[in-house]
């Protein structure tokens, strides 16, 4: 931890040689505050959502909506996280839209991307009463073979078949 304005803060977990707004293609964890089983339950190894399970999936799906310069591939919602895999793909047309600093234009980077998306999820929660919350940050892994793009991919998928081994399972 480092002072900042004489308050500890957490250091970013973000490899800092890397520019987020590059091409490529990212593996990101968002977690529910304390873990708690929000988007809904597992039963039969299958994933039924609750209504904001339902948001959550619609939200990641409207990415692209927001951000055109992003390729979703496979993902999914769990009771109190998601995993998905994002591609940021930058053409020669709209690379001149990026900065060039090390975190890339705070717009138009993986950062504004996950940030949309809580957003998203967090306003229909907040205009319907619903009690949620999002802990702060996301994991994010720049996937860099397609060993790994496969590997990170199957656990993805299965990762509702797996629900009781899984590290974010409570009871």
């Amino acid at each position: 931890m480092s002072l900042f304005h004489n308050k500890y803060r957490v250091e970013s977990t973000r490899l800092r040689s890397w520019d987020y707004s590059s091409s490529a293609a990212y593996f990101v964890t968002l977690c529910t505050f304390n873990k708690e089983q929000y988007f809904g339950a597992i039963t039969n190894e299958e994933m039924y959502w609750s209504c904001l399970g339902i948001v959550a999936n619609d939200c990641w799906l409207a990415i692209p909506q927001h951000f055109p310069f992003v390729d979703l591939d496979v993902f999914t919602v769990m009771p109190n996280h998601v995993h998905g895999i994002i591609g940021i793909n930058r053409t020669f047309d709209n690379q001149k839209e990026q900065s060039g600093n090390s975190f890339g234009p705070q717009s138009k980077n993986l950062g504004s991307i996950m940030r949309g998306y809580k957003i998203g999820v967090t306003n229909y929660a907040k205009e319907n009463n619903l009690a949620f919350k999002w802990q702060p940050r996301f994991h994010d892994h720049i996937i860099r073979n397609e060993e790994e793009y496969l590997k990170i991919g199957n656990y993805i998928i299965t990762n509702p078949k797996k629900w009781r081994e899984d590290t974010f399972y409570r009871k």
